[in-house]
């Protein structure tokens, strides 16, 4: 730092180095009241490129993250209505079995057995229905063989479930095969109902697996972002009290600053003195 004479009064370096550090302190006093006023510590990369550029990456990731963890949200209400779907058919298969089981007993006439072939072809039919309407998103869930879920922030983050296409010519209970007119006939439809029950149910299990996995993912994703944005809050996010703290020692070093300009300014004047 220079020092002025005093008796020289063409620069006025006294008042030019008090100007300087009191325009350094109005500068840092805006940049603090900034951070205060925005919450964030690196408001302009200038202010730390490092680790704005960190901050930048981990905010990226955080919102890959929640948007993912929207997804496994989406996949669990997808696999829920195929659930759902599902377990109405394993009903309608129990009151098939039940009423196959009753027709399959010789003491009923061909009349009884009439109406319930009559019965369980509506049974057929409402099935048919149930894995028709069965959509998410206006996606049929029983006419794909698979679906890809986005789980994660990265390219390779993918997880898929196979539901698997179902229909009651695949269960052997579509209305072509059903036949209770004899004891005989009954006997043998129970074979496929049983058959379609098992089905149903591994169905099931495999969709309850994907459910508990997608849970697990779940889990994992919400606690990633917290860890994530904890990371970044330390890196971006200003510190309240410390800022508080730096500006009300900046506002002291700003009327001092005052003051020295001032006083700076006269201190050539003592010259006239000369006179």
């Amino acid at each position: 730092m220079a020092f002025g004479d005093l008796t020289r009064i063409g620069t006025n370096l006294q008042s030019m180095d008090s100007l300087r550090t009191l325009q350094k302190s109005n500068n840092e006093l805006g940049m603090r009241q900034l951070r205060l006023a925005t919450g964030s510590k690196i408001n302009r990369a200038e202010d730390d490129s490092a680790g704005y550029s960190i901050a930048t990456k981990l905010q990226s990731k955080v919102r890959g993250q929640a948007q993912a963890l929207s997804n496994v949200g989406d996949a669990k209400s997808m696999l829920t209505i195929a659930e759902g779907s599902l377990n109405t058919v394993m009903e309608i298969l129990q009151t098939m079995k039940e009423k196959t089981v009753q027709a399959a007993n010789d003491t009923m006439s061909s009349t009884e057995r009439t109406a319930i072939d009559n019965q369980l072809d509506a049974l057929s039919n409402e099935i048919t229905d149930i894995l028709g309407d069965s959509k998410f998103n206006n996606t049929s869930l029983f006419t794909s063989t698979a679906f890809k879920f986005q789980v994660g922030e990265s390219s390779s983050d993918s997880f898929s479930v196979t539901v698997g296409t179902m229909s009651v010519t695949q269960l052997s209970v579509a209305t072509a095969n059903i036949n209770v007119s004899s004891a005989a006939n009954a006997t043998g439809l129970l074979s496929s109902i049983d058959s379609a029950i098992t089905t149903i149910s591994n169905k099931l299990g495999g969709i309850g697996d994907s459910q508990k996995r997608l849970t697990f993912k779940q889990d994992a994703l919400g606690i990633a972002i917290n860890n994530n944005e904890a990371a970044r809050s330390r890196i971006a996010d200003a510190d309240f009290a410390k800022e508080q703290m730096e500006i009300v020692k900046l506002q002291i070093l700003q009327q001092t600053g005052t003051a020295a300009v001032a006083q700076a300014n006269s201190a050539p004047q003592s010259v006239l003195s000369l006179f």
